[in-house]
């Protein structure tokens, strides 16, 4: 057995990037950027009001300084003079301000009588102007590969930019095996259960920016999973169930026979032991994640979605993690790194009483996993461990 960094390093060794589309900025939320985006101009392009008020020359301004108003500026309708001595200009917030002004007295504090205005004893601190791109400068970059986040696409759109060009998704296909297996709405017999893991993997693929395909449940034969194994085509191949080394357990063997290069079987943890890596000979990195549904799922988080992020050109694709301390006393770890089951509140994480790896309730309920690495002697309550949020 492998440790799960080394595990995961292998994993990443699989992953080839999946190439790049150029589509419109409406259609890029969560998309990854491939291609730096540069700014066509400054934000803003021009010094604007940054309040409703008057536009004057700073060295005029008084309390009881008189102006003649001789123009207005207002959001995209500039006055296009330039102001002179004992002028001013009725500004609105986001107008460009005239040439020869450089403050803008708030309407608060001036008093109005025709075109005639007088600031007023409670003059407040200017200048009220903001400086041309004090956003950002003309030759602003929005770096690539970042994923696109909302805040993302409005800075796009005021760079000007209405086209990106991003990674494409990667496309996983997703297969179950077992005879054991019906899908949700099905009718099972009294032997069977049914396919829950499925949908968690669809679900974190499609989270991570991936598209995700469910394949039909595979009867535990080798013809049935050959031919299921056969038409998964797209850029990663991922099944779920048959890797371990039981009578009815034949992905291995049939992944062989199939001429996928091994890259691992088995790794130091727990849960999650029986995973196979590797690549299929057209290229497609596969992963054979273990049936129990806490095991595929956990093993899909340390694995699976760092390959579909890093298949997108993104740098940093591991479950960030972080410490808590415990709220109770906890046993020493066995030989395999432990992704335990847990609750955290506030700065304090209590352990699942059961880490049963068939325990989607369990699952449910937890919001981190705490990591308890090999042979990690007991701990105590108060005992600063380290944890991945959910």
């Amino acid at each position: 057995m492998i440790s799960v960094e080394e595990a995961q390093r292998l994993c990443l060794g699989l992953a080839d990037t999946v190439g790049t589309e150029e589509i419109a900025l409406a259609d890029a939320a969560g998309r990854v950027l491939a291609v730096t985006a540069q700014a066509g101009r400054a934000q803003p392009p021009f010094r604007s009001a940054a309040m409703d008020g008057y536009a004057v020359k700073d060295s005029e301004v008084a309390i009881g300084a008189r102006f003649t108003v001789v123009g207005e500026s207002a959001a995209g309708h500039g006055w296009d003079g330039t102001l002179q001595a004992g002028q001013a200009v009725r500004i609105f917030t986001g107008a460009p301000v005239p040439e020869g002004a450089d403050h803008v007295v708030i309407q608060e504090d001036i008093s109005r009588d025709g075109d005639t205005i007088t600031i007023q004893p409670n003059l407040g601190d200017g200048p009220n102007i903001r400086p041309e791109g004090v956003d950002f400068p003309s030759d602003f970059t929005l770096k690539a590969p970042r994923r696109l986040s909302a805040i993302d696409l409005a800075l796009l759109a005021a760079m000007n930019v209405d086209r990106v060009t991003v990674a494409k998704r990667p496309v996983v296909d997703i297969l179950a095996t077992g005879d054991e297996l019906v899908m949700p709405g099905e009718v099972p017999t009294r032997d069977q259960i049914i396919a829950s893991n499925l949908f968690a993997i669809k679900a974190l693929v499609e989270q991570a920016g991936g598209i995700a395909h469910i394949h039909p449940i595979a009867a535990d034969t080798e013809e049935a999973i050959t031919e299921a194994m056969k038409a998964m085509t797209g850029d990663i191949a991922i099944t779920i169930g048959g890797a371990s080394v039981g009578d009815y357990d034949l992905v291995g063997k049939v992944s062989d026979a199939l001429g996928v290069e091994r890259s691992f079987y088995k790794i130091a943890m727990r849960p999650g032991k029986p995973l196979i890596a590797g690549r299929f000979p057209h290229g497609a990195p596969y992963l054979g994640l273990p049936g129990n549904p806490v095991s595929a799922i956990v093993c899909a988080l340390l694995f699976l979605i760092p390959l579909v992020k890093r298949m997108q050109g993104l740098e940093d694709v591991f479950p960030a993690t972080r410490t808590a301390r415990l709220a109770h006393d906890t046993p020493k770890n066995g030989p395999r790194t432990h992704y335990m089951r847990a609750t955290i509140e506030g700065d304090e994480v209590t352990i699942a009483g059961s880490q049963d790896s068939s325990l989607l309730t369990v699952m449910a309920e937890a919001n981190c996993l705490v990591i308890r690495p090999i042979g990690d002697e007991a701990r105590q309550k108060g005992e600063v461990v380290e944890i991945v949020p959910l």
